[in-house]
């Protein structure tokens, strides 16, 4: 475990059980369609990595970058979106990916954008769900688990883009991130 973290959350094999759970509904529910899978820059890229991996529909692959926290460990309340998917959604199945629902605020702003793109359907898999911070009311329509109101790190998440790397998600020490 790396020195920074309170305790491991989530570990490797339980995290990586979950997401192909998840993968194997989504597979289900989207039988005999193409999907769509649009992850939420940066801290998506792992969790859609391997939630693709268990989708056995066609997939294609796409990425917005979008945020409201910056390098902070707080929202700024305005959500910027640094980097659009290129790809025409209109009529497509379309599977938002991100890393941790939190505040929604992003997820809610990259919601309405692509909802404005008539897609055929919209829906959103959370690898994590961190109900008690919610300001709007977003649901994912998949989620992996839900977490308490701590900051945690590993498998895409960051602190300053440090610790995306870790193979499973851990609380980050209060001592390091409040500095």
């Amino acid at each position: 475990m790396n020195e920074n973290l309170e305790r491991i959350l989530i570990d490797e094999k339980t995290l990586k059980a979950r997401i192909a759970e998840m993968g194997a509904q989504i597979s289900r529910d989207y039988a005999g369609e193409e999907l769509v899978v649009i992850g939420l820059l940066k801290g998506a890229a792992y969790f859609l990595t391997e939630l693709t991996q268990h989708i056995t529909v066609p997939v294609r692959i796409d990425f917005i970058k979008a945020s409201s926290y910056g390098s902070g460990t707080t929202t700024s309340g305005k959500v910027d979106i640094d980097y659009d998917t290129s790809r025409n959604i209109a009529g497509k199945n379309v599977l938002l990916v991100d890393d941790v629902i939190d505040t929604g605020l992003t997820l809610k702003a990259v919601g309405e954008l692509f909802r404005n793109r008539n897609p055929k359907s919209l829906k959103v898999a959370a690898m994590l769900d961190k109900k008690e911070r919610r300001l709007v009311k977003v649901l994912p329509d998949y989620a992996g688990f839900e977490i308490p109101d701590e900051f945690v790190v590993g498998f895409g998440l960051d602190y300053d883009e440090e610790y995306r790397n870790l193979p499973y998600i851990g609380i980050m020490k209060r001592s390091v991130y409040e500095k």
